[in-house]
């Protein structure tokens, strides 16, 4: 029994709760909704010159709605599996995955040039999304899987080191 509570979360700081459980899951439920509800406005904000003009083409909205599903997943996942456990190995886990995630996110716009990524006087609100936002989730996740404002049982940081307390 001891071997369980070791694992079981203490403390989580009120920001890592806000965003993982509610504003990142509402964020990816926006996101699905444009991918699937408006997939040519959604295609438009990501690259306005290689957007389809007259109607989307079968192939990329069957794409796009494959996408809003995955958000949805993400959504599903930060908002009912985290809270559903209070086990740390849970949460470190999905949200390392979701870091991966991250990464590939961010290196999926490279294609619209390296300014995608720090000239926010031109981004527009999916690049906010795509860009800022994920900025933010990668790291609040980094943070987390650092135990940057968390304590558990046992351990403490203190100026930065770890003290063992038992």
């Amino acid at each position: 029994m001891a071997a369980l509570s070791s694992n079981k979360i203490q403390n989580i700081h009120h920001i890592y709760r806000l965003f993982f459980l509610y504003i990142e899951p509402l964020a990816s439920v926006v996101g699905a909704y444009y991918a699937f509800l408006q997939p040519q406005e959604y295609l438009r904000l990501t690259d306005p010159s290689s957007s389809p003009i007259v109607s989307v083409p079968l192939s990329t909205s069957i794409i796009l709605q494959q996408l809003s599903n995955l958000y949805l997943l993400f959504a599903l996942n930060e908002a009912l599996v985290l809270r559903a456990t209070s086990d740390i190995r849970v949460w470190r886990t999905l949200l390392f995955g979701l870091l991966v995630a991250d990464i590939g996110h961010l290196y999926s716009v490279h294609g619209l040039g390296s300014a995608i990524y720090w000239d926010v006087l031109r981004w527009n609100a999916i690049d906010w999304g795509n860009v800022a936002f994920v900025y933010a989730g990668a790291t609040l996740r980094g943070c987390f899987l650092a135990g940057i404002g968390m304590s558990s049982q046992g351990v403490q940081r203190r100026s930065g080191r770890r003290v063992n307390e038992g």
